[in-house]
């Protein structure tokens, strides 16, 4: 959306994915009653940034985090809402952060694959585990999920931050991938200072002002691995 449409979006009192979870909009000043909000209300069209774009995007809101204060029930409403549009769509990509809590409770109930990113370095690295735990532990609950880890794919590390201790979380992360039969993405995503600036200047990462060719590469690279792994032509 770019910061200032999203901005733009919040101060309009849009509908986020916030309110697939709660069902409902709050009164505003033009409407002084709660309504029912359907995921069609919630889904921005096009918001990809170049011409004929297919791509559409349901936003966040910092208010997500009060979900969490009451999460009871609400653990399947978004893959409820999400499966009246699904067909519509080769692809649904849920962001979440990997601490276990209702949303990503939620995200596993709506998906068939998780995708793990993983920072080269120790305090992470020990993370993992415990995400890919919280992983094992939901199909043991819920039999009938086909839920699997695609890939952990490496990012955020840089050929100025390359050293001893990158090497050796790589390689545990690897060791531990290969113990539990877990994919390995050849592609290192790299931190660029392009992903704030893309923001910023409302374009793709690949055309801020000043970006490396290494940038959009990567990352095209990266697509291709991943769509490969779920199957995706």
């Amino acid at each position: 959306m770019g910061a200032k449409e999203y901005v733009k979006h919040l101060n309009l009192k849009k509908p986020t994915v916030v309110n697939l979870f709660e069902q409902y909009l709050p009164p505003t000043i033009s409407s002084p009653s709660p309504t029912k909000t359907e995921i069609c209300d919630v889904i921005i069209k096009n918001a990809g940034y170049w011409r004929d774009t297919t791509l559409d995007l349901i936003p966040s809101r910092l208010e997500l985090s009060n979900t969490l204060k009451n999460p009871t029930g609400k653990e399947r409403k978004l893959a409820k809402a999400l499966s009246k549009i699904s067909d519509q769509y080769d692809l649904i990509l849920i962001d979440c952060a990997p601490t276990e809590s209702i949303l990503t409770e939620a995200a596993y109930h709506a998906s068939r694959y998780a995708l793990v990113p993983v920072k080269p370095e120790f305090l992470a690295t020990i993370g993992l585990p415990l995400l890919a735990n919280s992983v094992v532990e939901f199909k043991a609950e819920n039999s009938d999920h086909a839920l699997d880890i695609c890939g952990i794919v490496f990012n955020h590390s840089s050929s100025y931050s390359d050293g001893p201790e990158t090497t050796t979380s790589v390689k545990e992360v690897k060791d531990d991938a290969a113990k539990h039969g877990w994919h390995i993405y050849d592609t290192h995503v790299r931190y660029s200072r392009s992903y704030a600036k893309a923001s910023r200047e409302g374009t793709p990462i690949g055309s801020t002002t000043y970006v490396r060719d290494n940038v959009p590469k990567q990352f095209a690279l990266f697509a291709q691995e991943f769509f490969d792994s779920v199957g995706i032509a």
